[in-house]
């Protein structure tokens, strides 16, 4: 279990409880209080129905602090590990909803527990003693709970980002209440494949994958991995219920490119293994804290250039010297996506913003320890106003 909240959520659960309480449409980190006034009816699915506020945010990562004071000055932040809070300070709070990840113990010894529950966490978790501890104490308190695995993909949202929730909301009348049994939801989300890809993997071809793979003008744009990856991506980009990655790009005349291309020194080591997609794909993988830092498995990378075809590219691509093996490379302009096209793909409303003094590097790595505003709206109006 987690020591602290130890900027384990940098810029989620904080900060998406005070955009929720605003708007269901805009929500962000580590472990938040919200007050309600009143529980109105679900009648407009513009708007949560819910007049609330946070009432305190709690995480130790000094620099999500920053950003998440920079964009609510007015509420209460608490820059410590929820262990140091004594249950007199969080009894005095009086809340009636709890957003976090674990560790969870404090809660479970609180006079006034607080209605619902949302908790997140990664896959895996959902085998682990800690969850095992943290349900045993829901039954005990008088919690019934409901258990997920979410991805943003299932909602429209381009990004695979498969992430373990819990909601629990309070029995109604005692503590002591019989519970009803758990049900633990695997929400359709895209799966690991169990082939794992490598150079010597025997693999079908990528540029008949690549052919196969088009409609209205997407295609699957790997180059080494197993035919059961390249057909999933296939699916993804045919799935019209999925936005496209254009949507949430921001103008090309406000970028500067320059700083965003990806290096060559990172093209010609890793270009193989970068997963690179268009505009027009309606996928892209988990962007993760290390994301412009390390390439495998921290982000797709962006086609900027789509005159030049990738199938044109990588033809033969280790037939050519060195030097001309970088200039087919730089054909296809390929990018990482700004701190702010990461954060539109995360449901981030316009409004959010990073302080000037946050590097782009502190900004990947924020926003890759967050998680899905979109997601996380989605799970509340089902736990508020469904369970």
């Amino acid at each position: 279990m987690a020591k602290g909240l130890a900027g384990m959520h940098a810029v989620s659960y904080m900060t998406i409880c005070q955009w929720i309480v605003d708007d269901w449409a805009q929500v962000s980190a580590s472990t938040a209080g919200i007050k309600f006034a009143e529980y109105p009816s679900d009648d407009n699915s513009d708007n949560s129905g819910i007049s609330g506020h946070i009432v305190a945010a709690i995480d130790i990562n000094t620099t999500a602090n920053e950003v998440y004071r920079h964009n609510f000055p007015e509420t209460p932040l608490w820059n410590r590990t929820i262990e140091g809070i004594s249950l007199d300070e969080f009894n005095k709070l009086h809340f009636d909803m709890i957003l976090m990840s674990p560790p969870c113990q404090p809660f479970t010894r609180l006079r006034h527990l607080p209605r619902f529950i949302l908790l997140e966490n990664v896959k895996g978790f959902e085998k682990s003693s800690a969850r095992q501890y943290f349900v045993e104490m829901l039954r005990k308190c008088g919690y019934t709970y409901q258990e997920v695995m979410l991805s943003p993909t299932s909602i429209g949202i381009p990004n695979s980002r498969l992430r373990y929730f819990l909601m629990a909301k309070i029995s109604g009348g005692t503590r002591l209440s019989k519970i009803k049994e758990h049900d633990m939801s695997m929400v359709p989300a895209e799966t690991e494949s169990s082939e794992a890809p490598s150079l010597s993997c025997p693999q079908q071809p990528v540029s008949s994958m690549i052919r196969q793979g088009k409609k209205d003008g997407v295609c699957v744009l790997y180059k080494l991995e197993t035919a059961n990856d390249a057909l999933k991506k296939i699916n993804q980009n045919n799935d019209s219920s999925v936005k496209q990655i254009q949507d949430f790009l921001e103008p090309q005349e406000n970028l500067e490119m320059e700083q965003y291309l990806v290096p060559s020194k990172i093209l010609m080591r890793y270009a193989l293994i970068l997963d690179i997609v268009q505009p027009n794909c309606r996928r892209s993988i988990c962007f993760t804290k290390g994301y412009g830092r390390y390439v495998e498995g921290t982000g797709s990378v962006l086609q900027s250039c789509l005159e030049t075809e990738i199938e044109t590219v990588f033809k033969n691509l280790d037939r050519f010297s060195q030097e001309e093996k970088l200039q087919q490379l730089q054909r296809l302009k390929l990018r990482y996506f700004t701190p702010r096209e990461v954060a539109n793909i995360m449901g981030f409303p316009e409004s959010f913003s990073f302080p000037e003094e946050i590097s782009i590097k502190q900004r990947y790595k924020i926003l890759g320890n967050s998680l899905n505003v979109l997601v996380v709206s989605t799970l509340l109006r089902q736990l508020i106003f469904n369970c």
